[in-house]
């Protein structure tokens, strides 16, 4: 039976549930991320424009420790997105091992050096963000 979680249209399959469909997957959901915190950021660019006291209220209000965490998340999405962004470009243009028996090869890496990258540049911020 090829069925593993979903019944109906989309039904994700063992052949789906590959190391490079969950790159896949996490580029888009980082973008989406992404895409999410833009109306945020450009409320605080035009709380800039209003005027001083009003950034300084805003800026004053992102100490919270649940705005950092928020911050590191943005950082590690920013960083996924990238990483698996530059890994969609290298696959198009460069000549890449295809592995059809789910191993992943050169692919795994990159994905795996993705996540770790984006971790620690995540770590690194927060920790310049609370030092």
């Amino acid at each position: 039976d090829r069925r593993l979680y979903f019944r109906g249209r989309d039904m994700i399959t063992r052949q789906r549930l590959t190391i490079s469909y969950i790159a896949f997957i996490l580029h888009r959901l980082s973008g989406i991320g992404l895409i999410c915190f833009l109306p945020f950021h450009f409320l605080v660019l035009g709380l800039g424009l209003e005027g001083e006291a009003a950034l300084e209220n805003m800026l004053a209000y992102t100490d919270q420790p649940l705005i950092k965490l928020g911050e590191y998340i943005l950082v590690v999405l920013f960083s996924l997105h990238l990483l698996l962004g530059i890994r969609v470009l290298i696959i198009e243009w460069m000549p890449w091992p295809d592995h059809a028996d789910g191993r992943g090869g050169l692919r795994a890496g990159w994905i795996f050096a993705a996540l770790g990258i984006a971790l620690i540049l995540g770590w690194i911020f927060i920790d310049g963000v609370i030092a």
